[in-house]
C-alpha cells in the first residue's frame, strides 16, 4: 500500500508538473512572465482543494516524498545555474551590497512580523527570506530548514509572487527615471541595484529585457551572487533555529546533548555550484541538469499546492501581505540607499 500510494503521488505531481511547465512556455505566460514554479503552485492548489482530498490517500506518501525530499533535490541541482566567476564579474561591492540587503531585509522581515503585525515567527522567517533572496525558491529551500505548514508556505510564495511581479513594471520606470535624473552613475549601477533587491532571477531577467544590455547584464550576475548566498544563509538560520527551538524547551530538555543540524543539501548546492564553475561538464549535461531542476522544483511546488487548503490561507488575514508589502518597498528605497552608500565608500 506504502509504494502504490508513493508511485501514485509522484505521478500525481509530476503530471502536474508537466501541465505548467507545458504552459510556462505559451505565449502568454512568457508574456506575464508567469513560470513553471507559479502555474504549478496554481494547479496544485485547484486541485488540493477539489478533487485530491477524495484520493489523499491513495497518493499522500507521494506527495510528501515531492514536497520533500525532491525540493531538497532541487534545491542542490540550482548549483547548474551559478558560477563562481560571476562572483568576480560584481567585484566586493557588489558582494558587500548583496550581504548587507540579504542581512538587513530578513532582519527587518522577521522583526516587523512578529513585532508589529504579531505574525508567527515561521511565517515571518518564509517571507524575509523570499524578499531577501531569491522569491519562491528560497521560501522553499527555508521550509526544509523550519518545517512550516504548507499554509504558510504557500502565503509566502503568493506574497513574493505579488511584489516581484510589480517589480518587473516598476524597475524599469525607474531605469528610465534614473536617465533622466541621474540618480545612479552608469547601467552598471542600476544593474547592481536591479539585482540585488529584486525577487526572483526569472523577474530580474524579465525587468533587464527592458533595458540595455548592459544594465541587463549587471543585474542577472548580481542576483546570481545573491543567490549563492542561499547556502550559508541556510546554514545560518538552521543553526540559530535549532537554538531557538532549544530555547522554546523546558530546561531539563534544553541542557540535553543534542545534533547540529545541518542542511545538507545547501552544501551540496555549493558542491554542484564548484562543478558547473569549473566547466568541466559538457554542455548537455549541464543543460540536462537546468531542466531536470525545473522539473524537480515544480513537481516540488505541485506538492505544496496539493497540500494547501484556501481556508487555511484565508485565516492567514492581510497581515503577512502587509509585511511583504513593506518589505517591498524597503527592498526599493532602502536598497538604493544601501547600493549608493558602498559604491560612495568603494
Amino acid at each position: 500500500m506504502y509504494k502504490r500510494s508513493l508511485l501514485a503521488g509522484i505521478v500525481l505531481t509530476a503530471s502536474i508538473a508537466a501541465i505548467a511547465v507545458g504552459i510556462s512556455h505559451t505565449a502568454i505566460a512568457e508574456h506575464t512572465h508567469a513560470s513553471a514554479l507559479t502555474v504549478a503552485l496554481l494547479l496544485g492548489m485547484l486541485i488540493g482543494n477539489t478533487v485530491y482530498p477524495a484520493i489523499a490517500s491513495h497518493t499522500g506518501e507521494g506527495v510528501l516524498f515531492a514536497k520533500k525530499s525532491l525540493l531538497q533535490l532541487g534545491i542542490v541541482l540550482y548549483g547548474f545555474r551559478i558560477t563562481f566567476q560571476q562572483i568576480s564579474q560584481v567585484g566586493w561591492a557588489g558582494m558587500l551590497i548583496d550581504g548587507i540587503v540579504l542581512c538587513s531585509t530578513f532582519f527587518l522581515a522577521y522583526q516587523i512580523g512578529t513585532r508589529v503585525f504579531k505574525l508567527d515567527r515561521k511565517t515571518s522567517i518564509l517571507i524575509g527570506a523570499g524578499s531577501a533572496i531569491c522569491g519562491s525558491s528560497a521560501i522553499l529551500a527555508t521550509e526544509s530548514v523550519v518545517k512550516a505548514d504548507a499554509a504558510k508556505v504557500a502565503v509566502a510564495v503568493s506574497t513574493v509572487v505579488i511584489f516581484g511581479t510589480l517589480a518587473m513594471f516598476i524597475y524599469p520606470f525607474l531605469f528610465q527615471l534614473n536617465h533622466q535624473l541621474g540618480w545612479l552613475v552608469d547601467a552598471q549601477s542600476f544593474g547592481m541595484y536591479t539585482g540585488s533587491t529584486m525577487h526572483d532571477v526569472g523577474q530580474v531577467v524579465a525587468a533587464g529585457m527592458q533595458m540595455d544590455d548592459s544594465t541587463a547584464a549587471s543585474a542577472v550576475i548580481t542576483k546570481m551572487l545573491r543567490v549563492m548566498m542561499l547556502a550559508p544563509f541556510l546554514v545560518c538560520l538552521s543553526l540559530w533555529w535549532d537554538r531557538k527551538q532549544v530555547q522554546g524547551q523546558s530546561d531539563q530538555i534544553a541542557h540535553r546533548p543534542r545534533r547540529m543540524t545541518i542542511p545538507w543539501f545547501a552544501l551540496l548546492f555549493i558542491v554542484v555550484a564548484g562543478i558547473n564553475s569549473l566547466h568541466i561538464l559538457p554542455a548537455s549535461v549541464s543543460d540536462m541538469g537546468l531542466r531536470l531542476d525545473t522539473w524537480v522544483l515544480a513537481m516540488a511546488t505541485a506538492a505544496l499546492g496539493l497540500a494547501t487548503h484556501i481556508n487555511a490561507i484565508r485565516q492567514a488575514g492581510v497581515k503577512p501581505l502587509l509585511l511583504a508589502a513593506v518589505m517591498f518597498l524597503y527592498l526599493i528605497v532602502g536598497g538604493a540607499l544601501i547600493n549608493h552608500l558602498i559604491r560612495a565608500v568603494l
